[in-house]
């Protein structure tokens, strides 16, 4: 009877999914990674340990969309990040840390609303070589706002290889509509082997009297026998913070992976003198089309001031070096 209860559920669930789909599209999919990390030149010493998400954040996610006739479709994305390592939540223990958000599409573009990622990070992510993840990512030295909440984001369609996004993310702060408000844009052109694209997001201070500004330039070009990846960043924060940011990647397929290796530098011109240098290699090797080994290892050098840790695409590490290995699965 103990074995049958499970059977049982599975069975209802794919009744469920089956009698659904026939008015609207349903989706379950998920990543699930573990490696295991080994962090150097922490103030506390070294540490190795299992890590959840290293190349990418573990999570559990559904997406739907309805047909409402004459083009127009309703959809949504409901996606739960967790740690593989603990089995806890992960977004510091958010149900649906990850995405939340409902919308309408049609073909002049998709209008959504709830927590979302902001374009600026949408591009970083796209011309990274370790896509933000891994030992390499450039988010260890690069500045960037993953998600927005209470946000309303307008995405326009492919035109000829142009798109366009704006985002704005409610302050919601009573008597002060600029309080906490975060506003994004971005606008590319991609169309065979060339990704070329520009992005901005800015976050208002809890006071409404200062923000902190990102603008980031960002191009891929695939050769066929490697992929050359740019980046240009432009920082400031509230009060005198200011700051740019410059990644160089490459990506060359070896076999049924990829070796992947970048330069990101941080040059701070708030006087501080707070730079750092960040180099990284890795590979990827596919198991098949759903799974993959990886292994990475990048090197922070801080100047004095700067004080710089080498993370993953979950973790902001601890140390100024970090070696990773580890599998992940997607489905």
């Amino acid at each position: 009877m103990k074995r049958s209860l499970p059977v049982l559920a599975y069975s209802l669930l794919l009744l469920v999914t089956n009698n659904v789909s026939g008015q609207t599209s349903l989706t379950l999919y998920g990543i699930v990674d573990a490696g295991v990390v080994y962090e150097r030149g922490a103030p506390t010493g070294s540490v190795t340990k299992l890590t959840s998400g290293v190349q990418s954040g573990s999570r559990l996610g559904f997406k739907g969309m309805e047909d409402l006739g004459g083009g127009l479709s309703a959809k949504f994305a409901l996606e739960a990040g967790f740690n593989t390592d603990t089995g806890s939540l992960g977004q510091g223990g958010l149900l649906f840390g990850r995405q939340a958000w409902v919308g309408l599409g049609n073909r002049w573009g998709d209008l959504s609303f709830g927590r979302q990622y902001t374009p600026h990070y949408l591009l970083l992510d796209q011309v990274d070589p370790f896509g933000t993840g891994l030992a390499g990512s450039a988010t260890n030295l690069m500045s960037t706002t993953t998600r927005m909440n209470n946000t309303v984001k307008l995405a326009t369609p492919d035109w000829r290889g142009f798109t366009g996004e704006l985002a704005y993310g409610f302050g919601e702060v009573p008597g002060d509509t600029t309080a906490n408000r975060q506003l994004g844009a971005s606008l590319g052109y991609a169309r065979g082997p060339l990704v070329m694209k520009i992005a901005h997001h800015r976050v208002e201070d809890a006071a409404g009297i200062d923000n902190a500004r990102n603008t980031l330039l960002g191009g891929r070009y695939d050769f066929g026998m490697a992929a050359a990846s740019l980046g240009v960043g432009l920082n400031r924060g509230t009060g005198a913070a200011d700051n740019r940011d410059y990644m160089l990647g490459v990506t060359v397929p070896v076999g049924p992976g990829a070796l992947l290796a970048s330069f990101t530098r941080k040059d701070d011109r708030s006087g501080g003198n707070a730079d750092a240098d960040q180099w990284a290699v890795g590979y990827t090797y596919a198991l098949s089309r759903r799974t993959n080994l990886y292994t990475s290892f990048a090197r922070i050098e801080n100047d004095p001031g700067a004080g710089f840790t080498v993370g993953n695409a979950t973790e902001p590490g601890s140390g100024d070096k970090a070696f990773n290995i580890g599998i992940r699965h997607k489905f």
